[in-house]
């Protein structure tokens, strides 16, 4: 499976947004439904909360083959073997994570302007998160929605593959397709959802 493959439909989760259920019932059942990727974001765990989390994440997803990513802790993935890293603006830079990281692991890097797009052709990162697409109450540091245009604009700009993530749901997943996004980030839409399965079910139809 490419890269592109695997980031088609990439669930990114939220303890807050589970609405009680636990983390792998949750995860578990949007895989069901055709998730390809999972990012474990964990910003308030603690570092023994966050591996553990991690590890049991690790031994459900690799059975059902679908990879494992860690936001943010280079540290995280080296413990739970993660398949790959998401990295943002403030975090590690990619150059000291790529040297860290195992050749196999691909990084991820999030981009909220067009000079960070054109930073990434001097980096060694394998796909970027264009970040936000739309305003998003999930995650409040962010920088200016870059809307559809702006996604179009990064399309022209790369030949990386593009995950957009921010605001998106069904009612807008098949323009950001259009407008030429790779893969689809969904937050809330599959965390706090009813039926994670059925929803991400519903959004492998874009796909």
């Amino acid at each position: 499976m490419s890269l592109t493959d695997v980031l088609r439909l990439y669930l990114v989760t939220d303890q807050a947004a589970l609405r009680g259920r636990r983390l792998l019932d949750v995860v578990q059942q949007a895989v069901q439904g055709g998730v390809t990727c999972v990012q474990l974001r964990e910003k308030n765990a603690t570092t023994h909360d966050f591996v553990t989390l991690a590890c049991a994440l690790k031994e459900l997803l690799t059975p059902l083959g679908v990879p494992l990513v860690i936001n943010d802790r280079i540290d995280v993935a080296l413990a739970c073997g993660a398949q790959g890293v998401h990295l943002g603006q403030l975090d590690m830079p990619v150059q000291q994570a790529r040297q860290l990281l195992p050749p196999p692991v691909f990084i991820g890097w999030s981009v909220e302007t067009p000079d960070d797009v054109r930073r990434a052709a001097e980096l060694p990162v394998d796909y970027l998160g264009v970040s936000p697409v739309f305003a998003t109450p999930t995650k409040q540091d962010t920088a200016p929605p870059w809307g559809l245009d702006g996604l179009r604009h990064v399309r022209g700009m790369t030949d990386l593959p593009l995950v957009a993530i921010g605001g998106l749901n069904l009612g807008n997943a098949a323009e950001v397709l259009a407008a030429g996004a790779d893969g689809l980030a969904v937050v809330s839409a599959l965390c706090s959802t009813d039926d994670p399965a059925a929803a991400a079910r519903f959004f492998r139809q874009f796909l």
